[in-house]
This record gives structure tokens, sequence and C-alpha cells, in this order.
């Protein structure tokens, strides 16, 4: 019989309802939940079976190891507790507790696919799909882009940084928080067998990071050593780690260049007042080309935050470049094209703007990628970042 204090155990407690997970519930997770409900019901044989074909498609899943280590010590009843194994590493079962914690409550928490990320505001036409990270829920979901909306694909369990999240200086083992983009894909050839089957470097630190002087490099979307299947929640230097199995999953929806990756503490859904709060972005950001084609400058310029800078003028010095500038033309063209817009995961009210924009005037004609960072303050969406992209 299975002493009460391991069915009465964290693990066990949440439990609760797993047996009613939905059937497309992430397979590594429900079988071992699976496992773990026998444990709790006192049917060790039918846990250890289960444990067992988890452990034949996943021979390197160290938290399945230790379920079993522990299923073999619970029949002689030697044993009180999840991971109570003599002389066992005390912080490497600690670690393995957090991965099981992190699983069920996966399992538990099935995504409502009808529901859409709060930051997802508008992707444009050549981003395919898009990644949100949850760092709470060691979770990162898949959008599709259907028409500008984002439509659930699937989501994976991954690991961030030992320290937890809010990247701020280089070295100090923290994931970013922030609107980014995979810049590039290295093959697993060119690897240390530290990040798997591939890597996909980030766009850290990006613009609003450098604004705040946060400090680093080689932040990587990136798979596990080839001895291992999974790792902790927290344990990477800062990049965001799948299992091999699951990075190749994910390849196909990553577009270099193109893909956004926003990475949040917490993922909220979009609601009315998000939806209400887009519109009227957009409709100011409309009403700028509008001011810059009309040539009237300080129309144009009442846009931008008296806080704004670019990749090299302050408010001020952009503000005397741009009256110079138009003073010496006769008309102005500018369309947009491309539009995404991403709201910046823990920065109330500030939005990341990629477009297309074709400029022409009496004097210059040009076209680029742009982004901008748009803040709400005092009821007005204002510019405070312009730059290529």
């Amino acid at each position: 019989m299975l002493r009460p204090a391991l069915a009465s155990s964290l693990l066990c407690a949440l439990l609760t309802g797993v047996a009613h997970a939905a059937p497309d519930s992430r397979s590594t997770e429900a079988q071992l939940a699976k496992s773990l409900q026998a444990i709790q019901n006192n049917h060790l044989d039918v846990a250890l079976n289960e444990v067992d074909s988890l452990l034949k498609s996943n021979p390197k899943f160290k938290l399945a190891h230790l379920v079993k280590g522990d299923l073999l010590m619970a029949r002689a009843g030697a044993i009180n507790s999840f991971g109570s194994a003599a002389n066992a590493p005390r912080d490497k079962i600690d670690d393995l507790r957090d991965e099981a914690r992190v699983r069920l409550q996966r399992a538990l928490s099935q995504p409502d696919s009808k529901l859409a990320p709060s930051f997802l505001w508008k992707m444009d036409s050549e981003q395919k799909y898009a990644l949100v990270v949850d760092t709470s829920r060691s979770t990162l979901f898949v959008y599709e882009n259907v028409n500008g909306e984002p439509r659930y694909v699937t989501d994976f369990y991954v690991t961030i940084g030992k320290l937890g999240s809010e990247k701020y200086s280089e070295g100090d083992q923290r994931t970013p928080i922030g609107v980014y983009f995979v810049k590039s894909e290295l093959p697993r050839k060119s690897l240390a067998d530290l990040y798997g089957n591939g890597a996909y470097p980030l766009s850290y630190p990006n613009e609003w990071d450098r604004r705040n002087n946060r400090t680093g490099s080689g932040i990587w979307l990136h798979g596990t050593p080839s001895d291992t299947y999974s790792r902790p929640p927290r344990a990477s230097n800062g990049c965001v780690v799948l299992a091999n199995d699951d990075l190749d999953k994910l390849a196909p929806y990553l577009q270099v260049g193109i893909t956004p990756v926003i990475i949040a503490n917490r993922v909220d859904w979009l609601d009315e007042n998000d939806r209400g709060k887009r519109e009227e972005l957009l409709q100011t950001i409309e009403r700028w080309r509008k001011d810059w084609s009309s040539l009237d400058t300080n129309a144009y310029l009442k846009h931008y935050s008296r806080s704004f800078s670019s990749e090299s003028a302050n408010y001020a010095a952009w503000a005397k470049q741009k009256q110079q500038v138009n003073s010496a033309k006769s008309w102005i063209k500018v369309g947009l094209s491309n539009i995404s817009v991403f709201t910046y995961p823990d920065q109330p009210d500030m939005a990341v703007v990629n477009f297309e924009q074709d400029y022409s005037s009496s004097n210059l004609s040009n076209r680029m990628k742009k982004r901008q960072y748009w803040i709400k303050q005092n009821n007005r969406w204002q510019i405070v970042y312009e730059g290529s992209a």
C-alpha cells in the first residue's frame, strides 16, 4: 500500500480532474499525468506500465526515470515523498519537482484555441506564424496568421533562464521580456552539443532594450544536449530551450527575419478593450501618414513624444531635421503596407509597429522597412522610437 505522505504530495494534489483532460493534450504531459493519477489511486502496477511506456518513447526523460524509481521504492514501502531516495542530490530533485509541477499544470490547463494573446494585435501578410512565450507557464505558443488575426496551432514546454525572466545585464542568467524576431538559423553541425538539434538567435537586445541600457547577447531558441530529453523550467543561461523533438516540430513555423517571438511573464488574452485600443492606434498611424504627406510639419511632429529618440537623434534634433527637409519639398507621398502591431509585455500601452514604407517626394524616392514604438500618454498615442527594421 502506498504511504499517505506520497499520495497527498504536491504532485498528486495537482492531478485532480486530470482524467478529463482534453483529448488533444500534449502527449508527454498526458502520459506522465496518467501515471501519477494511478499512483494517487494506489494502482502502482498501472502507474509503472505507464511510465515504462513513456520511457520507451523518451528514454532520456530524467523526470520519468525518477518517477519509476519512486514507484519501485513505493512497492517495497520504502518511500515517503516524491524523489525521497537516499543520497539523491537535493538540487537535482528540486529541479525535477519543478518540472513535474509545470508539466502537470500544462496537462490540467489546456489552452482555449479560440482565444488570442493580447500581444498579437495585427500580423502582416508575410508573417505566417507568431510565437508567444509565457515564462510563468514554461510554455511556448504557436499562432497562425489568418487574415491578420492569430489562430492557435500548438504549444510546447520550454526552459528559461536559471534566475527567471526580465534580463537586464550580460551574464545575469535571465530570459528577456519583450518583442523580438528570429534573426537567423544555426544548423546542428555548426553548434556544440549543448544546443541540440539547432538554434535560432533572437534580436535581443532590441531597440527598447538598448534605450533602457540592457546588455548581453546570444539569446536563442535552441534544443537540448544529446543525452537529455528535457531540462527543468529554469536551467538555461537566458535562452528559451525546447526538447529536440519539439524544436524539430517548431522549425517549420519559423521564418528568419520575419517571425515575431514575444516573451512575457504571463500571457493574457485579447478582449474588447484591446480591440478598441488597436483600432485607435491604427487610425492614429494613418493620421501620421496623412500629416506627413500633407507637408504639415507641425501636425506631423505632434505624433512624436518629447521623449522620442531615433537611431541617432533625440526629439529636438529630429524635429529640426524634418523641418529643414520638408521645407525643400513641393510634394510628398507616403504609402504604408504590411503593417504589424504587437503590444509590449509588461509595458502598459506600448506597441511595436512594423511596416513597409514607400516614400516619394519632389526630390527623393525610397522604399524601406521601418519600426516604430508607440506609447499612449495622456490619452494620446505618440511615437517614442523610429528607425529601420
